[in-house]
């Protein structure tokens, strides 16, 4: 028989006997046929059909595939088999040394042929093993995968021994070589699917995003618009919950969930309502400054215990929140949950919920927008109406009622008083109106004495200050005033002061008893207005109070008719005024009625510009004289305009019987005789304390004595005129405040238009066109163009919209033009261009330029706003583009970037356990040289000892069989019997050094080696002590500390199915930082330093429990919050890399399923706690 080698080369096969199989032909076609190209790649069929076909081509008993889980391990199982009858079957086999010390031959790709395992040279454990697999005859043959060895094709003859012949091992090899690139293929597309599971997940978050977008344009209904959000980023990420939490304002912190899309598994928290004390204490300052809260796990995340137990209530487990803004405000937040298990947040998942939450805050502040701008329309109509209401009446009571409780409604304020001074030191008085929300007390029986409050407060009011009070708890409010508006129940409160003429008659009070009231700028302006036009009415009440008493008097008195008459006519002129507030109508009906009841020749009324000189501007003139209103143009009064109105302007009046009875010089003479007046009186018009014109009476035909009752009366005339003037200025500038609210209503609302079509397209040349053309329209303007910078700074228009059947002047137009002429009389400059600029983040691109050709063009601030708010849009188009452009670049990076993360990863984990033996190495040196020390002193003798045997031994063989005196003497001089009795003492001494020397060396390797990652069963007792042994030298007494005694209390433990060395690094990690925590001379006063390591089976939870306690100096509670976070350490720089409790945290808890925390006093010690779940230990095995 020919002697077969066991192993050969897999690439030139040895020569066998051959043993005839069948037909050749049908051996040749059975690779082909077994991996027909258009056959799938589903290896499971491919190798059922491989080995059937395979065991009944060959006619033997057993054919199966063997994989190993790892090419670093020889630990596998049988995956695959065909079996006859009457043979074991080998599947859910696993093996740890059923392929015997061929392992290296199985690398380099090598056959083993076994023709016999009794004749073969095989080790007795792997007879032992083959036998109870029921082998007889064995042929291997190696399946490799990129040159790492993936498994093994196994062909075993079970009832007797069989030689394998060069045909079927040739045969077997092209049916491996045909294994192999299947499973390569496999692997390839394994590959490519996770790849472009990546791209899907990164494309699907963009349509959510695109999705959110589409939403805030369809409606600003915030309810709909949150419940797509949360069911979106719940499926994409695939989270338990995902809710929208809203704060309550001025609450504390206090909130609840508003909406929420929830697994079925798990409760809603919709409605609840949350306050904790620690919420508020712990995140509160990264919420204001708009930090990401991640919570990886509730249980390790340094948590207060009342907080964590509101996420025990809510089911959390681990979490995501991030704050939710509404422009400077913070709002709330978006909670994703994940109940189940334990979760790291990908980066890629927080940019993600980021970018939904901005465009969430986007939303919320454009309905704070339109909800402002209704509510100030709303405030206008208001305003409009009350005064209204209030020049329909003279009752002062009504006037107070009806105002009191429209602006109660209008501000939703809690209560509104008027309160009147009742003496001329402001220190007391009382409230004269009100009206109160419910559950409010009155307050219109307060009685106010107050003598500070005429000091501190009322000259104040005079100059018609307001006060304005957010919380009344906070500025600069004296104590014993908060005390009283606590007695009164109010929080926070404006008052506005109410003026009779000059005087302060009172005030105007709102306020707000529910809590503090962030009051609005509209808000304060509306009451101010409210205050000013309860001041007209009381001037107007004052009048027609003056006036009854008056006409009261005169009609007791009959020489007093004419008077009376004035009376009656100043009654109408009020009335007049009440009546319309059109002041040329007002003008036109005063002058006509002054002159029919003075019987003059002309009443005429004249206006100051504004460098004093005048025009007149309405006037009554008899028949026969000629009109002064529009024939005399601008009259330029040298003593008015040096004077700026001279005694008017102090409001005096002045009557003149007859001009030539003055002593008045020649060009006032002039003056007046081109008006033709030979007497009259002249009495100054006031607008407010502005003077704003003049009321004459002028008699031409002849001279005239003005009586004081005249005089007065035309006074009289001229002050409701100037009350007149308010109100329609008043009125006047309401109508414009709302005319202009609507009209920025109107544009914001094209505006939100405008930007929705720029987000409805990222091709930004479409975005560029409708740009244009929208905001031309918006405009009305001839041109809007938008221009391009270059590099160099010069650039060139890429997009414009022009108006129908108009052309630019000069078709390369510069950007920037000398267009400015000199100021008009308002002394704007009139523009034909605005410009503003676009930038792309911190780079300005370009402009976007609105051009005015056809005439000038004044550009209001609003216009300038809105140009620049869509220039802010183009710039945000441009961002997103180019951040499309960016992230298609990206994404092909994606999976390399993976690969190269996973390997970095792995070094990583190795490099730190390198790196902790490297600090170890002096003191495993010390520990070896030992051993070594006492080894080396002992071979001399040693030596010695066998010299002198060796010389005896030659002696008896010269000798022999008749020893001589000599040998004799040999024996005496080399005392024989004490080598006897000493040589085997040092042989156990050097035994002894080199069992140490191997205990320390296997130590190192087991926590070293690269492939002792593999799962393994192992004694978690064997591995801390391994690590002891390592840091054996670094337990004994030092120069800073005595010996650290070492206690341990190992229970009864099952062995675990784990990655035994990343443990081994787990324990060495927290050994090594227990034995630092000793460094430290002044910590110990008559305390031994002393690590307790304890061991116990948790039955009930069926976990494995490793403990790891010191009483060392312990750890500060700020540093224990972060020891797990990757490269923190308060080491010195040199002596930690800050990855070694992170690297431990990640393999007890992901590697493992299981715990680890840290409890630790400062100056009493610190306790590490390993929680192993054995039931995820056997999953891992499996």
């Amino acid at each position: 028989m020919q002697s077969i080698p066991r192993f050969s080369n897999a690439k030139q096969p040895i020569s066998y006997p051959t043993i005839a199989t069948g037909d050749s032909q049908k051996e040749k076609d059975l690779a082909g046929n077994l991996f027909d190209a258009g056959q799938p790649l589903d290896l499971d069929t491919i190798f059922k059909d491989t080995t059937t076909e395979v065991r009944q081509l060959l006619n033997i008993d057993r054919v199966s595939i063997f994989r190993f889980y790892s090419d670093t391990s020889w630990h596998g199982e049988f995956i695959v088999e065909a079996v006859v009858e009457g043979c074991g079957s080998l599947l859910t086999e696993e093996c740890y040394e059923y392929f015997g010390d061929g392992q290296v031959q199985y690398h380099l790709g090598h056959v083993e042929a076994v023709a016999d395992i009794y004749t073969a040279d095989l080790s007795p454990q792997h007879v032992d093993i083959l036998e109870q697999l029921q082998v007889r005859a064995s042929l291997a043959v190696p399946i490799l995968k990129y040159q790492s060895l993936w498994g093994i094709l196994c062909l075993h003859h079970c009832q007797s021994p069989r030689l394998w012949s060069a045909e079927e091992i040739g045969l077997v090899q092209q049916i491996v070589e045909r294994l192999k690139d299947s499973v390569q293929q496999t692997e390839n597309f394994s590959q490519s699917y996770s790849q472009t599971k990546v791209f899907s997940n990164n494309i699907n978050r963009e349509k959510a995003i695109a999705k959110t977008i589409s939403k805030i344009r369809q409606s600003l209904d915030i309810s709909v618009l949150f419940q797509s959000v949360t069911t979106e980023i719940k499926q994409l990420l695939e989270a338990d919950r995902v809710a929208i939490f809203q704060f309550t304002p001025d609450q504390d912190w206090e909130g609840e969930f508003v909406s929420e899309d929830v697994s079925e598994d798990w409760r809603s928290v919709l409605t609840q309502r949350v306050y904790e004390h620690s919420f508020e204490t712990q995140f509160a300052d990264q919420y204001d400054e708009r930090q990401v809260q991640i919570i990886t796990d509730i249980y390790t995340t340094q948590l207060s215990g009342d907080y964590i137990n509101v996420l025990e209530r809510f089911e959390v487990r681990a979490s995501l929140a991030v704050p939710i803004s509404q422009g400077e405000q913070l709002w709330g937040l978006l909670c994703v949950h994940q109940c189940e298990h334990v979760r790291h947040w990908s980066l890629d998942d927080i940019k993600f919920v980021q970018k939904i939450v901005e465009y969430l805050s986007f939303a919320l502040q454009q309905l704070k927008l339109l909800e402002q701008l209704r509510y100030q329309t709303e405030q206008q109509k208001s305003l409009t109406g009350v005064i209204t209401r209030i020049r329909e009446s003279l009752d002062l009571e009504t006037i107070f009622q009806t105002t009191a409780q429209e602006v109660r409604h209008l501000l939703k304020a809690d209560q509104v008083g008027i309160f009147f001074f009742q003496n001329e030191q402001y220190w007391e008085g009382q409230f004269v109106a009100e009206d109160c929300g419910e559950g409010i007390s009155s307050i219109l029986e307060e009685k106010v004495y107050d003598r500070h409050f005429g000091e501190r407060y009322a000259p104040l009011y005079q100059e018609g200050r307001m006060y304005i009070s957010h919380n009344i708890f906070e500025g600069d409010i004296q104590n014993d005033d908060v005390q009283k508006l606590e007695r009164l129940g109010i929080k926070a409160n404006v008052v506005s002061p109410i003026m009779n003429g000059d005087e302060l008659w009172g005030l105007l009070c709102i306020h707000h008893c529910q809590g503090p009231r962030q009051w609005q700028l509209s808000e304060i302006e509306f009451i101010d207005q409210i205050a000013k036009h309860l001041g007209v009415a009381l001037e107007q009440w004052s009048q027609v109070e003056q006036l009854r008493l008056q006409a009261a008097q005169l009609a007791h008195v009959s020489s007093r008719e004419l008077a009376l008459e004035q009376q009656q006519l100043l009654s109408q002129t009020i009335n007049a005024i009440r009546d319309s507030l059109q002041i040329e109508e007002i003008f036109d009906t005063t002058t006509k009625s002054i002159q029919s009841l003075f019987k003059t020749d002309r009443v005429v009324i004249y206006q100051f510009n504004a460098d004093w000189s005048g025009q007149f501007v309405a006037e009554s003139v008899a028949d026969g004289w000629p009109v002064l209103v529009g024939s005399q143009g601008i009259n330029q009064d040298p003593y008015l305009m040096e004077t700026q109105g001279g005694r008017y302007a102090r409001q005096e009046t002045l009557a003149v019987d007859d001009i030539y009875q003055t002593d008045y010089k020649a060009h006032h003479m002039r003056l007046l005789a081109d008006s033709d007046a030979r007497a009259y009186m002249i009495v100054p018009i006031m607008e407010g304390n502005r003077l704003w014109g003049l009321l004459a009476a002028c008699q031409n035909s002849r001279p005239r004595h003005w009586e004081t009752d005249e005089i007065d009366f035309l006074a009289q005339v001229s002050t409701q005129l100037g009350v007149a003037l308010n109100q329609a200025e008043a009125v006047a500038r309401v109508r414009d405040q709302a005319a202009a609210l609507q009209k920025a209503t109107d544009r914001q609302r094209a505006l939100t238009m405008t930007i929705d079509k720029i987000r409805q397209s990222l091709d930004i040349d479409i975005i560029f066109t409708t740009t244009t053309q929208e905001v031309r329209q918006l405009l009305e303007v001839d041109r809007v163009a938008i221009y391009r910078f270059n590099a160099d700074w010069s650039g060139a228009f890429v997009a414009d919209s022009i108006v129908d059947g108009w052309q630019p002047a000069v078709p390369n137009q510069a950007i920037i033009q000398d267009v400015f002429s000199r100021p008009d009389q308002d002394g704007q400059l009139p523009r034909n261009e605005v410009f503003v600029p676009i930038s792309q983040g911190e780079k300005l691109w370009g402009l976007l330029v609105a051009y005015q050709t056809s005439k000038p063009r004044y550009w209001d601030d609003d216009e300038v706003g809105l140009l620049a708010q869509v220039g802010t849009q183009l710039g945000i188009a441009l961002q997103q583009a180019e951040l499309l452009r960016k992230t298609q670049q990206q994404t092909a990076k994606l999976n390399q970037t993976l690969e190269t993360l996973k390997s970095t990863q792995a070094r990583l984990v190795q490099g730190e356990k390198m790196a902790g033996l490297g600090q170890l190495a002096a003191g495993i040196a010390h520990e070896i040289n030992n051993p070594v020390g006492f080894i080396s002193s002992n071979l001399e003798p040693m030596q010695n000892y066998i010299t002198g045997l060796l010389e005896l031994l030659t002696l008896y063989q010269q000798h022999y069989p008749e020893p001589e005196q000599l040998i004799q003497n040999k024996i005496d001089d080399i005392e024989v019997d004490f080598i006897l009795e000493d040589l085997p003492k040092i042989m156990a001494s050097m035994k002894m050094g080199t069992n140490r020397i191997v205990d320390i060396v296997q130590s190192m390797q087991n926590f070293s080696r690269v492939d002792e990652a593999a799962i393994k069963d192992v004694d978690i007792h064997q591995g801390i002590d391994s690590a002891l042994l390592i840091l054996k030298h670094r337990l004994k007494a030092c120069k800073q500390r005595p010996t650290i005694n070492v206690v341990k209390y190992y229970g009864e433990l099952p062995t675990i199915h784990c990655y035994a060395s990343h443990l081994n690094q787990v324990f060495m990690n927290i050994l090594v930082n227990a034995v630092d925590a000793f460094d430290d001379l002044e910590h110990y006063h008559g305390q031994m330093p002393e690590i307790e390591i304890s061991t116990r089976w948790q039955e009930s939870q069926n976990t494995l429990v490793v403990e790891i306690s010191d009483n060392g100096r312990g750890i500060p509670e700020d540093v224990l919050a972060s020891i797990f976070n990757p490269f923190f350490t308060t080491k010195p720089v040199g002596k930690g890399t800050g990855l070694g409790l992170s690297i431990s945290y990640q393999i007890v808890t992901e590697m493992h399923g299981g715990k680890l925390y840290c409890q630790s006093t400062v100056g009493q010690g610190t306790n590490f706690c390993i929680e192993i779940p054995l039931t995820i230990a056997e999953k891992i095995g499996s």
